[in-house]
């Protein structure tokens, strides 16, 4: 993918799906909107995400429905910014979404995400998100039927959860608190 691109299924039924899914890679000015992502397999041994943002800026996903991936929905790592992620629908997976590539990867410490709207629902484990170093608006959001948590951090990220909405499980193992 270049830069300054967008993929834009209004008024269709678009899917990616099937094999290695979108990449966005060290380029800036992309919009994904309106398109339904899963079942996405690996390339090689370190992708297999439905959206995998690496290097990249000014990135929005919006109104996407992603599911079923072979590692996570949406991830942006290495150096990554000025990323929104809003009002989509994802279900039915493990590993949601990671915000930074490791904890001793510190030049995440310049990432800066707004996560907004998004319906977190069914059958989703960990990680809506997970994130590491950097700075998180976390807006707005459903969350029903998470696994084992919803969001977590580590390597001091800052976090500021607003406005969301929890319906946690009955049960009490799904209840952890990430840091």
């Amino acid at each position: 993918m270049n830069s300054f691109k967008t993929i834009d299924g209004r008024g269709a039924s678009v899917h990616v799906a099937g094999g290695p899914c979108i990449t966005v890679q060290y380029v800036t000015n992309v919009i994904i909107h309106g398109i339904s992502i899963h079942d996405c397999k690996w390339r090689t041994v370190s992708d297999g995400d439905g959206v995998s943002i690496f290097g990249g800026s000014h990135v929005w996903v919006d109104h996407c429905s992603l599911s079923s991936c072979r590692d996570g929905l949406i991830d942006a790592i290495r150096g990554s910014t000025a990323i929104t992620i809003s009002n989509n629908y994802m279900n039915h997976h493990d590993k949601v979404m990671l915000l930074g590539h490791s904890d001793g990867y510190t030049q995440d410490r310049n990432m800066q995400v707004t996560i907004a709207f998004n319906h977190f629902g069914e059958g989703l484990v960990q990680r809506m998100p997970r994130c590491r170093h950097g700075y998180f608006h976390v807006v707005n959001n459903d969350y029903t039927h998470w696994e084992m948590y919803a969001i977590g951090g580590s390597a001091n990220p800052t976090i500021n959860s607003q406005g969301n909405r929890f319906v946690a499980p009955n049960d009490r193992f799904s209840k952890e608190v990430i840091s």
